[in-house]
């Protein structure tokens, strides 16, 4: 079962993304190229959300491709902020079969109180917020003392690269395809320098292009 519920500023309606342009082709493009993403990180998938239990707040959790991977009799939250995430996103509850609530709005502001949650989950989110230590820190708010938050993002190849080059020549490409999103974020330094009381981060690669680098893991307050 899943309910839509307002957004934080009390609005009725899903904030709409000041580009609802690139808001409805990022919907797509994650509709149809988010399987291919999935099949690449299922057994991290599986290692990094299989064990959650408890309140989880999963931020843009998009069409929903990590539903599958939390084990049942958890109380899942999604704060997405593209209304157009949600006929994808509500299939995906339905087929996983969760207790699921979506909510709209933005990472930086997240809908819950204080030390409420066991774990907060991002995949493929940091890239694209407007300020990732306020979101960061927010994260830090909402989870219970020793829950954990769970990423797995693309980040930036490595200073003086070909890569990292390129990353910079495709960002304002990006950022308008994918709802902000820059390719070129050192994603990891600002998780290490958030406060966490613990951080365990691996740095991998996948045969994606100009998103190949990838951090996973998982911070604990």
């Amino acid at each position: 079962m899943s309910a839509a519920e307002s957004s934080p500023d009390g609005n009725a309606a899903a904030p709409r993304m000041k580009n609802d342009m690139g808001a409805r082709f990022h919907a797509w493009l994650m509709s149809h190229a988010g399987p291919r993403y999935d099949a690449f990180t299922a057994e991290r998938k599986r290692a990094l959300l299989g064990g959650l239990r408890g309140n989880i707040l999963e931020i843009g959790p998009g069409t929903g491709p990590n539903l599958r991977y939390y084990s049942r009799g958890n109380s899942w939250i999604g704060v997405e902020p593209n209304a157009h995430m949600d006929r994808h996103l509500a299939r995906a509850i339905t087929d996983a079969g969760v207790a699921a609530v979506i909510r709209h709005g933005y990472a930086e502001r997240l809908p819950v109180e204080d030390a409420s949650q066991d774990a907060v989950v991002s995949t493929l989110v940091l890239c694209s917020v407007v300020s990732p230590e306020q979101v960061l820190n927010e994260i830090r708010r909402v989870l219970k003392p020793g829950g954990q938050f769970v990423f797995l993002e693309h980040v930036a190849a490595p200073l003086g690269t070909r890569l990292r080059k390129v990353q910079r020549w495709l960002r304002p490409i990006e950022m308008w395809i994918g709802n902000g999103c820059h390719p070129d974020r050192e994603t990891w330094q600002a998780i290490e320098a958030a406060g966490f009381a613990r951080v365990e981060i691996e740095h991998f690669r996948l045969p994606l292009a100009h998103v190949a680098p990838q951090i996973a893991g998982r911070a604990i307050k």
